[in-house]
């Protein structure tokens, strides 16, 4: 389900700048448990998740009929585009509650663990509120996707202590057109650009968070970290492989009723397929700047992938290059 998805993203992202920060001082990790910093984080993630849960709950949930918990398969919606995305908010979390527990003084592998549970926890608390919906269900291919993003979190952190593959999103907006198309019956128009305002929002943050078209989801693989040491690869030049759909104006096909009708898109105009890329990208903390302010900043903003030049293979049979994406 994307909006909830992408609420979570959200708060996500601001945990991030919330507990991101390596200046010296107060955000400085420690070696040794320090009770202070560890109810402190404690206190703030028990009600961040209890306000999410309940806020989603009375914001979202109770919209809708409940029923009987049930499940549903969304294996095949947005062409996958939203399990790439659960993948990454899975990870996300699991890697930013990593990093709290750390600055509270946990060990490493208590650190990992407690970033594993926690960001389970909050993931599967939406999913069965999912199942309790009659408008959805419990998904089974979300909570994959979700352990699949926190394991990529999990298992780099123990093995090698680091992240050297970086999941990311990137979202370049697009200009949707105005042209009239018909209802089944032609008694009623609408256009692609109406479509996707209802689908994506308005606003480039919420075209940011929802639409699925401009979104891309990539692994950025920091090339200098899997070298032998001394090589001359820049520590910060990363390579990155990415995945995004096109042509997506409903879940699972584009076909929707609006208005008291039946609109339904020709596939051959507007065939929906998928896009594959290799690119460029920065690894931001790699930078190492001496500023703290910017160490904190950059080590924010590394969940964005970098906008530059990428090849795109479709499936469409396109080879395509991109200046930015």
């Amino acid at each position: 389900m994307t909006f909830i998805r992408k609420i979570t993203i959200a708060f996500s992202c601001i945990l991030v700048l919330t507990f991101s920060a390596k200046t010296q001082g107060f955000w400085t990790p420690v070696d040794t448990l320090n009770k202070t910093r560890f109810y402190t984080g404690l206190a703030f993630g028990a009600a961040g998740y209890t306000a999410m849960a309940v806020g989603l709950y009375h914001a979202w949930y109770k919209q809708y009929d409940q029923e009987r918990f049930h499940f549903f398969n969304d294996l095949h919606e947005w062409n996958q585009m939203d399990k790439a995305g659960h993948m990454h908010t899975a990870y996300l979390q699991g890697l930013l509650i990593y990093k709290g527990s750390r600055w509270a003084g946990k060990k490493k592998s208590a650190a990992i663990w407690t970033g594993v549970v926690a960001s389970t926890v909050f993931q599967s608390t939406i999913e069965v509120m999912d199942g309790f919906s009659s408008q959805w269900g419990f998904s089974v291919s979300d909570i994959a996707a979700n352990i699949i993003g926190t394991s990529t979190f999990a298992m780099q952190q123990h093995f090698w202590n680091d992240q050297r593959i970086t999941l990311k999103v990137s979202s370049i907006p697009i200009n949707y057109p105005d042209g009239i198309i018909l209802s089944d019956q032609h008694n009623v128009s609408t256009s692609l650009s109406s479509r996707a305002k209802h689908l994506y929002g308005t606003n480039y943050l919420e075209r940011f968070l929802k639409d699925y078209n401009a979104q891309s989801y990539w692994a950025s693989f920091n090339i200098h970290s899997f070298l032998p040491e001394g090589n001359r690869w820049p520590q910060w030049l990363n390579v990155a492989i990415g995945y995004g759909g096109e042509n997506m104006y409903g879940g699972f096909d584009n076909q929707w009723n609006q208005d008291g009708a039946t609109f339904v898109l020709d596939p051959i105009k507007y065939p929906r397929y998928r896009q594959f890329y290799i690119g460029f990208d920065l690894d931001l903390p790699k930078l190492n700047p001496k500023n703290d302010f910017l160490k904190t900043l950059l080590s924010a903003f590394n969940i964005f992938k970098i906008p530059s030049p990428a090849l795109e293979i479709n499936t469409r049979g396109q080879v395509l290059f991109h200046f930015f994406r």
